[in-house]
């Protein structure tokens, strides 16, 4: 007898034979799972040129996308990346074709029409490039203010020369001088006339040394030098007054210094930035369209007014208006990418000096390193370093103007969602706060759809976990994610990995895609056939029909993306575990914040909050359970590594009073540093220790967090026991009656079981084909589900729970608990189901909920490898007029005969192909039977393929199959088999990349070239491995069959 164990077969896949039931007491269908509506389809970026562009092509492109399965796009005016990937061709002129003028006007008129014509919605920039900035004259209100600090120096008995340091755009100045205790001389201060003086600062030196080290930063390698002072505690002087409205300054100290201290003065300016993100070079500057397009301030409410000032006057026409209202989704902004000395807005010190009750202008000093844009300025973050001679170094000063920053970038953030909510659209999407110096997870919140982004996020989950807490936390609908971007991958970047980058994500919490991006299709200046690429070859990826895939499989793959998203976006997201994180500074790239693995190992799911999350309304503690409407979470941990804010511990303390259980892991965690002068903010080591103290709070070491909730008898909602790594979501939908698991099996294949908190009909969700059907085997013991479970690597299952049954499937009276490894599938019917056994020298085993035992020997054919394939390969390639960007490709077919399965790169005539193969062979069926007793005996087959590199469609008997799930590509071809000969067609298309780097010398994009690119390697394409069909008994189980011993 075959021993029993977990069915470990394809039945995520293979049941799309549902039949209605006959039944009134049902639970609602989810109408919208097989054709999820727009608002719930991933979107594509679409890279608009400029301006000039042919009205006609662009709504073509939208209409295109829209025919594949995307919901619309992200309209985005790209300008060469505002100009930093090269100026605009010659004959394009951007102070005629610039974001506002009347041309783009009409080009965004025309987009949004196209997508009310074709049912889609749109997102929209809120200026050029990256959005963070409008046209405007140098000298406006509401543009980017920065802080630019010197400091000078020069021997005790004398002056030096003054040295100037000059780094990076953008500039940074730094001069020094020893101050005697004779003071300083009338003398006009270093900098002055480059801005206005905000401080004048005078510091006790008592230690300089000069410091390197090496960083790769986005231009490479890299070394990173500056000199660090540390500065007396105490010492530290507001000296403005001293310094004359024509710049001198005449100061004394007012202290003896010690042996080997001397005095530093420094200087503060404040000034516009004049940072652009859109530059070129211009002859004039009569209209703001000559200058390019300028950052605003991102700090206070008046670089959001700049925004909407600019929008009234040259974009918001009556139709555009009514427009935007009719299929305008969110008005847009990508991660932030401004440059600064310093990051500042004029109205910091007044908002700091109400937040924290003292004058930030003395400690001027302390913010000068470190507090630009900390990503892309990470090789540049200044020429000074200062901290304090004491154990925190100063850092509460540096914390409160991080903290008071982010006030003012909230107040930008609010004033933004207010304005695009009044003009009917959904609000303000953005990538918040994560490049600059700080705690991103505090800004998420005032988000309406708050974006990340796969390219920074590393695919990593636990990044994605930090960005989702909050956002849930605040009901935030959609978290959106900018995915797909790979830096070298133009032309190569697959759909597998497109969606192992989406199924990653959505581990972590993610619920909407926007896919880097689509492509301009027509023919734009100095740039040759493929057309216009966006990036110019250093990022993934270009989809538009010039792709082999577009019309071959990308359509399935949205659609499995859609479906995804539309199970992500229902009901409300329920979270095990809160994890406290306060960051005066988010890592830009999201690195791991918990790295032991005991709770994914038993499938605990967690996400991240800051404390200023603990304030919004919801998070509050009943029964146990902290944000009871919302995530739910039964527990919080707090790591060693972390800090407390004293308003933290007393909501801390509140929350272990209404019972939820509190665990530390590791040491006792510090306090936050803060100079805070407000009365009741400031912390001290023993209100800590009380928090400590609760009988509430548990103390483990790390990786011992999930033996402690055990010992409190808690229990995650999605358990797992498998042999690899499973990642899980849980979303319940209380007005449908439903709850929905997603379950990501992680890189590799792995079986195992999921242990379900619910007691409700278990149901697969298939996301490939938009099928539901109930699942037949699995076990209940109280008031839990158990199901077993085989997943491929970055293979996913949706799993639901109705609480009655659905209508629509067939949900019969009687089900598996057990099945032997022969049984390789199964269906339901109305009078029981059906289990489809392969070939197997013992019989197969199941048993039933009723407690009945049922053998069967299969009389199954054994499984046969499909071999001698004919493939035609389609090349495409250039056309012969190369400059004629409007043609997806010139097509020619060679044949080639395959007795193995290997990628065209190993063909020697197909080396640098790309384009799309027909692969052709044959099967007899039903083959040669094992045993003379089958007579009148049901057969049918499963047709399983290797996994795919790109996308694959498969054809039987001229029949197209249901699509096939990538990491796992298996289908019932039962249906379509006749007697006798059967054929079958695999139609399998591979990226450009091959040709294309043969070419590459040649291609141009607005006047740029590529060869430097050919260094990339090539791409495995087309179908490689082993095809084979696995024979099946057809074994029908009735209800009545339950009932024998």
């Amino acid at each position: 007898m075959t021993t029993l164990r977990h069915v470990v077969g394809f039945f995520a896949l293979l049941l799309t034979g549902c039949q209605p039931i006959r039944a009134s007491n049902c639970t609602r269908s989810p109408d919208n799972f097989l054709n999820p509506p727009s608002r719930e389809r991933p979107k594509f970026r679409y890279w608009l040129p400029d301006a000039s562009v042919d009205a006609e092509t662009v709504e073509a492109d939208i209409k295109a996308a829209g025919d594949i399965g995307a919901g619309g796009v992200e309209f985005l005016p790209f300008y060469n990346y505002g100009g930093d990937l090269g100026p605009p061709p010659n004959g394009v002129n951007w102070s005629t074709y610039g974001f506002g003028t009347p041309a783009h006007l009409g080009l965004f008129t025309s987009a949004l029409k196209a997508h009310k014509q074709a049912g889609l919605i749109m997102d929209f920039s809120l200026g050029p490039n990256q959005g963070q900035g409008i046209p405007a004259h140098s000298a406006d209100e509401g543009l980017q203010w920065d802080l630019v600090g010197t400091c000078k120096s020069s021997t005790a008995f004398g002056y030096e020369n003054s040295r100037v340091h000059v780094t990076e755009l953008p500039t940074q100045v730094s001069f020094s001088q020893a101050i005697s205790n004779r003071g300083v001389p009338d003398e006009t201060i270093p900098g002055w006339g480059d801005g206005e003086l905000l401080a004048a600062v005078s510091a006790i030196v008592v230690s300089r040394a000069n410091v390197s080290y090496n960083i790769t930063g986005i231009t490479g390698a890299t070394t990173v030098s500056y000199e660090d002072l540390i500065l007396q505690d105490g010492s530290l002087t507001d000296i403005t007054s001293s310094v004359s409205g024509d710049g001198m300054l005449s100061w004394k100290p007012t202290g003896n210094l010690t042996s080997g201290s001397d005095y530093e003065l420094f200087f503060f300016y404040e000034k516009l930035s004049h940072n652009q993100n859109v530059h070129f070079l211009s002859n004039t500057t009569e209209i703001i369209w000559d200058n390019g397009s300028y950052v605003v301030d991102h700090f206070s409410a008046q670089g959001a007014q700049k925004v909407q000032a600019f929008w009234e006057q040259y974009l918001l026409t009556d139709e555009l208006k009514g427009l935007l209202r009719d299929v305008g989704n969110h008005g847009w902004e990508d991660s932030i990418e401004i440059h600064s000395n310093v990051s500042w807005t004029r109205s910091l010190p007044t908002r700091f000096e109400g937040m924290f009750a003292y004058d930030l202008k003395p400690y001027l000093p302390l913010i000068m390193f470190g507090n630009n844009n900390i990503n892309l300025q990470n090789t540049s973050p200044g020429n000074t370093r200062c901290t304090l001679d004491r154990p925190d170094q100063g850092q509460g000063y540096v914390n409160d103007y991080r903290e008071a920053l982010a006030a003012g970038y909230q107040e930008y953030l609010t004033t933004l969602s207010q304005w695009l909510q009044s003009l009917g659209v959904k609000g303000l999407s953005s990538q918040p706060s994560y490049n600059l110096p700080m705690d991103m997870e505090a800004s998420i919140p005032f988000v309406d759809a708050p974006e990340c982004e796969s390219l920074q996020g590393h695919d990593n989950i636990d990044g994605y976990r930090q960005f989702s807490g909050p956002a849930n936390l605040a009901r935030k609908k959609i978290i959106s994610i900018e995915l797909g971007a790979v830096f070298g991958r133009a032309y190569s970047y697959t759909i597998p990995e497109l969606l192992f980058a989406a199924n990653r994500a959505v581990a972590g919490g993610v619920n909407q895609f926007v896919i880097h991006g689509q492509s301009y299709t027509g023919n734009y200046p100095q740039t040759t056939w493929p057309g216009y690429t966006a990036f110019i070859f250093y990022v993934s990826d270009l989809y538009s029909p010039k792709r082999p895939d577009w019309n071959h499989g990308l359509q399935a793959a949205l659609d499995y993306m859609s479906r995804l998203q539309h199970i992500q976006q229902q009901g409300v997201p329920r979270t095990d575990i809160a994890f406290y994180n306060k960051q005066s500074v988010t890592d830009p790239n999201f690195g791991t914040v918990y790295a032991p693995t005991d709770l994914i190992d038993e499938g605990w799911s967690y996400t991240y909050l800051s404390p200023e999350n603990f304030e919004m309304r919801n998070a509050y503690v009943e029964h146990g359970i902290l944000a009871p409407q919302d995530a739910a979470y039964q527990a919080m941990v707090i790591l060693g590594s972390q800090n407390l804010t004293q308003l933290s511990i007393s909501k801390l303390e509140s929350f272990v009073e209404a019972g939820l259980p509190i665990i530390v892991a590791g040491s006792v965690p510090g306090l936050y540093p803060s100079e805070t002068q407000v009365t009741g903010h400031t912390s001290s080591n023993s209100v800590l220790m009380k928090l400590m103290n609760n009988t509430n709070v548990y103390h483990v070491a790390e990786g011992e967090i999930s033996q402690k909730l055990n010992d409190l008898n808690l229990k995650p909602r999605v358990g797992v026991r498998t042999n690899g790594t499973w990642y899980s979501t849980w979303r319940e939908d209380k007005e449908s009656g439903m709850a929905y698991a997603y379950i990501f099996g992680d890189v590799v294949a792995a079986t195992g079981e999921v242990v379900f908190q619910s007691k409700g009909i278990p149901y697969f969700f298939d996301l490939w084909t938009g099928a539901r059907h109930p699942i037949l085997n699995y076990q209940t013991s109280g008031s839990t589900t158990t199901i077993p479970l085989k997943l491929a690597g970055n293979q996913t299952q949706i799993i639901a729970f109705a609480s009655k049954a659905m209508r629509g499937t067939t949900t019969p009276a009687i089900h598996a608990t057990e099945f032997s490894s022969n049984i390789v599938g199964y269906a339901p019917r109305d009078d029981g189901f059906e289990m489809h056994i392969a070939a197997s020298s013992d019989p197969a085993v199941v048993r039933l909920s009723t407690g009945t035992e049922i053998t069967h020997a299969s009389r199954a054919p054994e499984s046969f490898e499909l071999g001698l394939w004919t493939l035609v390969l389609e090349h495409w390639e250039a056309p012969e007029n190369f400059s004629d960007a409007t043609i997806t490709a010139v097509k020619s077919n060679t044949t080639h005969q395959l007795d193995k399965l290997v990628s065209w790169s190993d063909i020697p005539s197909a080396t640098n192909t790309s384009g799309v193969g027909y692969y052709h062979t044959n099967f007899t069926w039903p083959p040669a039977l094992t045993t003379a007793s089958a007579n009148g005996t049901a057969f049918g087959a499963y047709i399983k393929f290797p996994p795919v590199l790109d996308a694959i469609t498969v054809y039987v008997n001229g029949a197209r199959l249901p699509p096939l799930d990538v990491t796992s590509p298996i289908a019932d071809a039962t249906p379509y088999l006749v007697k006798g000969s059967n054929q079958v067609l695999a139609v399998v298309p591979g990226t450009m990349w091959n040709y294309l780097r043969s070419i590459l010398p040649g291609i141009r994009s607005s006047g740029r070239e590529f060869s430097s690119m050919t260094a990339l390697p090539k791409t495995d394409n087309g179908l490689v491995g082993i095809v084979t069909v696995v024979p099946f008994e057809i074994f029908h189980l009735k209800a009545q069959d339950s009932q024998r011993n």
